[in-house]
């Protein structure tokens, strides 16, 4: 008996392992069935796998299993059982909550979320524990988080606009953008037309209100026309203040409105998904173009971004006719819109600013030079994005190159020569500036150089020729290396620049203008004509 008692029990083991082991590979095809229905909410929730019902009922009805031991050999929640039971026609269990401590509180809990639906649970612990709460910190968050209210599902409606009618406007940062030795914002003007989707990108180095309507002027001129209406967020540079309906925009972009006659139209406060076109499109670009995209400078990406607009961005569907392709529904589109102004405005930034006693303004962290005898005057710089003008009244004084860099001296030549010639003694300082801006570590060979009593003019000038025939970072280089070995001679200097470009095999430095005596001696000497000698010939001597 005890033999076949234990191969009865073996033969039920493994019966009863088999079984297991059939409930937990159904258990995970129920799983896989569940986690692929792409369904969200109850209807997910209640696939369960006829397999599975149907072991649910037999262990229920026929071996008289509990629900709790069916949900723990069939890997199953708990709830999943009592569903399956209740569809077969049993009446559900209903236990009575157990009692907590947060009971006698809910009221005061749910009206104070009531009043301040935002108020957090750690708050909001510190209050009930003011009333006589016990109970622990962790568990009270888990219940204010199901009791707290929550907002309700807002529906909104689909909008569609006309062709030509209207146009999205926004601001897209896309990180730092490095320039020299400034870091400045690089910021994304992104226009969208409504109706057929057409994308407009452009990108500056700030969002300041100049780079904001010189972004519109270029949308319009490659548009070829203007929107009737153009929706813009409750920017500063479109709201300056709003009042209920009340709005009071910026002047300077009511008169740039008022030359392409369109009419500005800012969105409700917080009501994004009223411009959502442009809200999607500024997502679009990030995914579509920026994102692994490189460029050399902010032209060529530039250049990139009106390729990309005008390429891939406008083959792709439009959304709202699906049949067609962006760049067809625009073509239609384009004769709707209004006609560009004949003559419009140039669009410069005006700054006003003051000279102090050295004979440069500064504007955009860079130094403009300006004739010296404007200095301690208040004058006007007229700035595009490539040309800065120093203006005083209707007389322009200086045109200089536009420079996106930080703490750059932007210099004209004649401005700093006739400074020199009235001042004979700041030659020798305004060498020693160069020197400090083109090569920092000058300044330490010059205070050793002077602390062995050194000719600090002849050193600086012997510096200044050598900057003339080999770069700054090769000179700033050979200082350094000079002031390493504690020899602040110019020859040392001269030494490691000469060693320097041996080794990297350049050719021989050569001065750009040539001494005068050695250009006379290079000079083309025409030989006179000998037939003049004849002329000093008496006829007697023959």
């Amino acid at each position: 008996m005890n033999g076949a008692d234990g191969w009865l029990r073996t033969a039920i083991g493994v019966a009863g392992a088999v079984r297991v082991s059939s409930a937990r590979t159904s258990c995970a095809a129920a799983a896989v069935v569940e986690t692929s229905d792409d369904r969200t909410g109850w209807d997910a929730a209640m696939v369960t796998p006829p397999d599975i019902e149907a072991q649910i009922l037999r262990y229920y009805h026929a071996e008289k299993w509990t629900m709790g031991t069916i949900a723990r050999q069939l890997h199953v929640h708990y709830s999943v059982v009592e569903r399956v039971l209740a569809q077969a026609g049993l009446p559900r269990i209903v236990t009575a909550p157990r009692r907590s401590l947060v009971d006698a509180y809910l009221p005061f809990i749910s009206q104070t979320l009531e009043t301040f639906p935002t108020l957090t649970a750690s708050r909001l612990y510190g209050m009930v524990c003011e009333r006589g709460y016990s109970g622990r910190p962790d568990h009270f968050r888990h219940l204010i988080a199901r009791h707290r209210p929550r907002p309700k599902a807002e529906a909104y409606l689909r909008l569609r606009s006309l062709p030509g009618e209207q146009a999205q406007v926004d601001w897209g940062h896309f990180g730092p953008l490095e320039i020299g030795r400034a870091r400045r914002p690089l910021m994304a003007f992104v226009m969208v037309l409504s109706h057929s989707r057409q994308i407009f990108l452009r990108f500056f180095p700030d969002a300041r209100m100049e780079s904001f309507l010189r972004g519109h002027a270029a949308a319009f001129d490659a548009w070829g026309g203007v929107p009737r209406v153009l929706l813009y967020d409750n920017l500063k540079s479109v709201v300056l203040e709003r009042r209920g309906d009340a709005i009071r925009f910026h002047p300077t972009l009511l008169n740039f409105a008022g030359q392409y006659r369109y009419e500005p139209r800012p969105v409700a406060i917080a009501r994004g998904n009223e411009k959502g076109r442009v809200e999607r499109a500024i997502r679009y670009v990030r995914d579509g173009f920026f994102a692994a995209r490189t460029f050399k400078d902010l032209d060529d990406l530039n250049a990139q971004a009106e390729a990309w607009c005008i390429g891939s961005s406008a083959d792709r569907r439009c959304p709202g006719e699906p049949d067609r392709t962006v760049r067809e529904v625009f073509a239609e589109e384009r004769s709707r819109l209004l006609a560009l102004p004949d003559n419009p405005a140039p669009l410069l930034e005006h700054v006003a600013v003051s000279v102090g006693k050295t004979a440069y303004v500064r504007f955009d962290l860079n130094d403009y030079s300006v004739p010296h005898t404007f200095v301690r005057r208040v004058l006007t710089v007229l700035a595009d994005p490539h040309e800065v003008r120093i203006a005083d009244g209707a007389v322009v004084l200086a045109c200089h190159r536009r420079s996106y860099d930080k703490g750059e001296q932007i210099e004209d030549p004649a401005h700093v020569q006739a400074l020199t010639d009235k001042k004979h003694a700041a030659r020798q300082h305004r060498g020693n500036d160069r020197l400090a801006r083109a090569a920092p570590a000058s300044q330490t060979l010059l205070a050793r150089a002077a602390e062995r009593g050194a000719n600090l003019g002849a050193i600086t000038a012997t510096l200044l020729r050598l900057l003339e025939r080999y770069d700054a970072a090769a000179l700033q280089a050979a200082i350094l290396e000079a002031v390493e070995r504690d020899v602040p001679h110019p020859n040392a200097v001269r030494f490691a620049l000469e060693r320097r470009r041996q080794q990297h095999g350049g050719d021989p430095p050569v001065a750009m203008v040539l001494p005068a005596h050695v250009q006379a001696r290079d000079r083309p000497v025409r030989p006179h004509a000998l037939e003049t000698y004849d002329q000093l010939k008496d006829p007697s001597d023959d």
